[in-house]
């Protein structure tokens, strides 16, 4: 533990769940990296991803996104690789991308196709799949309005997955933000997260919330106080 972690973590009862408009500002106030860290939450759920009915994903455009700027790539052809170029595509083909891709080029975000190129997609299984980058329709990423799918990545489209462990990580934003930014942020984020809730969940759906910066100091949220704030 280093020196500035420690001094960090003396202003944080690490025992304590927090309001999360408090656990926000203790975020906000303990960073002490020279960049700008992103802030994300840790959402504890009570499922078991190894059942199937229980599996919990889905997508959240954030209202003041990332404080990144997704690089996307599209799968398409003819009128549809005009429309993703005018919708603010970074990358734009069909095989000439493949071949590139195969070869190792990576440089990118995300990744939008056309379902009747798909086809040509899936010899990329093995380069995309590891990197949760694969098209798939639940998350809007398999569509023929591309240039839907291109503006919501842009202006903060985030996916969620639950892992193995039962926890769903997702970025609220950049410590710069404004403390009401992030609220906003992750308000969206819980909201999207409770109506994934399976019918097949019992008991008690959010567990345990975490929001921490990227080197900084897990702050505590009471999950019991959300649906108020």
């Amino acid at each position: 533990m280093g020196k500035k972690f420690e001094n960090a973590s003396k202003n944080i009862d690490l025992t304590k769940e927090y309001p999360i408009e408090e656990a926000v500002a203790l975020v906000k106030e303990n960073s002490f990296t020279k960049f700008d860290e992103t802030v994300d939450l840790a959402i504890n759920l009570g499922v078991d991803p190894r059942k199937s009915d229980q599996m919990v994903r889905g997508t959240v455009v954030l209202p003041h996104g990332t404080g990144k700027t997704a690089r996307v790539v599209v799968f398409a052809k003819g009128e549809k690789e005009k429309e993703a170029k005018d919708a603010g595509a970074d990358f734009v083909g069909a095989e000439d991308l493949v071949e590139k891709m195969q070869q190792g080029w990576l440089d990118f975000d995300s990744v939008v196709a056309t379902p009747d190129i798909m086809g040509l997609v899936g010899k990329l299984g093995k380069v995309l799949g590891p990197r949760g980058l694969m098209p798939n329709p639940k998350l809007g990423t398999v569509t023929f309005d591309v240039a839907k799918a291109v503006k919501d990545i842009k202006a903060g489209k985030v996916d969620y997955k639950v892992e193995k462990a039962g926890i769903v990580h997702v970025p609220v934003g950049k410590v710069s933000f404004d403390k009401e930014k992030l609220l906003e942020n992750a308000s969206e984020i819980l909201k999207s997260v409770s109506k994934a809730k399976p019918a097949t969940s019992k008991g008690r759906y959010i567990k345990k919330v975490t929001i921490s910066s990227t080197m900084g100091v897990g702050v505590k949220v009471d999950p019991l106080k959300l649906k108020s704030a």
